[in-house]
């Protein structure tokens, strides 16, 4: 017993972890979540699918065998102690009880006899009356028997819950995995390209499977994940999407969402139509439809495509579909990108201290570059700039692993709330032909203030100048840090990098009136709201060096398509498991509140005496004021007394 109840513990404690954690999700969502190294140990103890896992089976194994011998031992014994009234019990026992008490009854043995039966009936006690070999007659009564059938439930409870766990914890599927009959499936592939042996029947006992449908689409399989792979489970039926539809909230919160679906079944001659909301599923041959998520249908977008560190401002169009790969394009060399997904509306909380309300900024794109050598760099962009700092800036995301963090780097938008503004700077930064115009406008603005300089002190500064325009182009400030830490002694370079930094920014502001010329637009003039514009640049350039790739792919239009993520299950055994959970509560109740209490009235005429006698299965303080209270009762009850 006191293994099956550790048992138990361990039980209860693994449910409420298989609770806690989400289960069945993609194994790198537990890496970045817990890290390489308890991943791999939570992963070997089955924390990822604890219902399913071998050791959790073997325990409901193990509680179904010891708890239905449990049941087969001691079931017949309850049973009979329910039933009987003891009346075999002799005086002398009775006399050995804590609790017992004698009593001179004046009356007939007729009129003794009918008091103590009244009394026993009144307060609800069910009893037998026999005669002793001396004479004497035995009352014998009992009330709260059916506390016993507590035990009996509450041990069935568990072997019902026990083999509904075990039905819908599939262990045939175990088995047939073990045995080499079924295979995880762990490749990419298209789902009619799985082979059979990944695939489960349609008549698959139990199972809990997810399908994501874009509208318009319709399957009759569903992804089953298991571990770090899935398998395949065929449908009776097929399912179709007709339309999905999605509530938002002021701030652009999911507020509701459903689907309207059909399904088409061979054995019926029309197609069933229904909608299936949150919490409001659709069951059909035993199987029950959830509306679980939703997410994007392979909306087709627009992109401009940009080169981030040529000297050209000129955009190459693209336009492509959410789950496909294309190669772009615009670098050195064509890269694959692949676009992953799409979200219409992305709820931030964009103030400084985090304290302000969250709000919608708009749609954004989330996309894999990969080189020619393979190396993927992840990003995700914003279509709209985003308002950070009291300015507006073209939000551009990037990680090279899914367990990182994005690092952003931010472009601002010029005047009229575009990027053109600073891919025409950007162009004119890195386009080493106006370097010297760039130099010659610099030195003459620089150097006019100070009277007649020499030829040689102007060509020193020109020369130091287009050394530190070449260095900025070849890697941002990081190439320059580098040049003033080879030419600047240690003590005087905070002094150096701040005049250094000065002087690009002058070159910037030359570079930017330049592209502004080449695009046909009004001359800039250095002010308060140009100047950090100028500045956001000058970092953003910097940053593109750590940016990844060498292109930006600015979302410009989309056509939004939705899909619909359902949950598929099949779960007989919760019926059992729903049952055994109202079992044992009327079991558990039975314990604890229903006591048994056993009252022996034993009445010997020659003495007119009566000998009482209680007994109750918990003798505690309520036992102790029950005793006293029929003591007292029966003894006015003698003395004729009412009730």
């Amino acid at each position: 017993m006191r293994f099956a109840v550790s048992v138990l513990v361990v039980l209860g404690i693994a449910s409420i972890i298989g609770t806690v954690l989400k289960q069945n999700e993609p194994y790198t969502n537990y890496i970045v979540q817990f890290g390489q190294f308890w991943f791999e140990f939570f992963e070997f103890i089955g924390l990822y699918d604890v219902y399913h896992s071998a050791w959790f089976l073997v325990i409901l194994i193990f509680l179904v065998l010891s708890t239905s011998l449990c049941i087969y031992r001691n079931s017949p014994i309850m049973l009979r102690e329910l039933r009987a009234f003891r009346e075999n019990v002799k005086e002398a026992s009775l006399r050995s009880f804590s609790h017992q008490h004698e009593y001179h009854a004046p009356y007939s043995t007729e009129e003794t006899q009918s008091r103590l039966a009244q009394f026993l009936t009144v307060h609800s006690f069910r009893f037998r009356t026999v005669e002793q070999e001396d004479g004497s007659r035995l009352f014998a009564a009992k009330a709260g028997s059916y506390q016993r059938l507590g035990y009996i439930l509450t041990h069935a409870a568990i072997v019902m819950i026990c083999i509904g766990g075990l039905i819908d914890g599939n262990v045939p599927l175990k088995l047939q995995e073990l045995l080499g009959y079924t295979k995880i499936e762990t490749r990419d592939i298209a789902e009619k390209a799985v082979p059979p042996e990944s695939r489960l029947s349609p008549s698959n006992l139990s199972f809990r499977a997810n399908m994501t449908l874009p509208e318009g689409a319709g399957a009759n399989a569903a992804f089953m994940r298991v571990r770090d792979g899935y398998l395949v489970q065929e449908l009776p039926f097929s399912i179709a999407l007709k339309t999905f539809r999605i509530q938002h909230y002021d701030t652009g919160q999911p507020k509701s969402f459903e689907s309207d679906i059909m399904i088409i079944d061979p054995e019926v001659k029309d197609p069933i139509t229904a909608t299936i909301k949150v919490n409001h599923p659709l069951i059909y041959k035993g199987i029950a439809i959830y509306q679980s998520d939703f997410g994007d249908g392979g909306s087709r977008l627009d992109f401009k495509v940009w080169n981030i560190f040529g000297s050209h401002a000129d955009a190459i169009p693209f336009d492509g579909n959410i789950f496909n790969k294309y190669t772009v394009s615009g670098g050195d060399s064509p890269l694959s990108v692949e676009l992953m997904d799409f979200r219409l509306f992305n709820i931030l909380n964009l103030s400084v201290d985090g304290k302000g309300k969250p709000r919608n900024v708009g749609p954004n794109v989330t996309f894999k570059v990969r080189d020619a050598q393979g190396q993927a760099h992840e990003y995700v962009n914003y279509l709209n700039p985003l308002l950070l700092d009291g300015r507006r800036y073209f939000m551009s995301g990037v990680r090279a692993m899914q367990q990182d963090t994005y690092r952003y780097l931010r472009i601002p938008a010029d005047e009229d709330d575009n990027i053109e503004g600073y891919m025409n700077f950007r162009a004119a930064m890195f386009d080493q032909s106006l370097y010297p115009e760039i130099v010659r406008r610099v030195s003459k603005v620089a150097l006019s203030g100070h009277g007649d300089v020499d030829a040689d002190m102007r060509s020193k500064f020109e020369a130091s100048l287009m050394q530190l325009l070449q260095a900025f182009s070849q890697g941002g400030f990081g190439k320059v840090a580098e040049m003033i830490d080879a030419a600047v002694p240690e003590a005087q370079r905070a002094g150096a990098a701040q005049a250094y930094l000065k002087v690009v920014t002058s070159a910037a502001f030359e570079a930017y009136a330049i592209s502004r010329e080449r695009a046909g637009l009004p001359p800039a003039t250095m002010n308060e709201a140009l100047q950090p514009f100028v500045e956001d640049s000058l970092h953003a350039m910097s940053d593109t060096f750590h940016y990844g790739a060498p292109l930006y792919l600015q979302p410009v239009g989309f056509d939004h398509r939705q899909s619909s993520g359902l949950q598929l299950t099949r779960s007989p055994g919760k019926t059992l498991v729903y049952s055994g959970s109202v079992l044992l509560v009327l079991g558990i109740f039975s314990m604890l509140y229903i006591r048994e209490r056993r009252i022996w009235l034993l009445v010997k005429p020659d003495t007119h005496r009566v000998l009482f006698a209680m007994t109750a299965n918990r003798k505690n303080r309520d036992f102790d004021i029950e005793f006293s209270t029929y003591r007292e009762k029966l003894a006015r009850l003698l003395e004729n007394q009412h009730l």
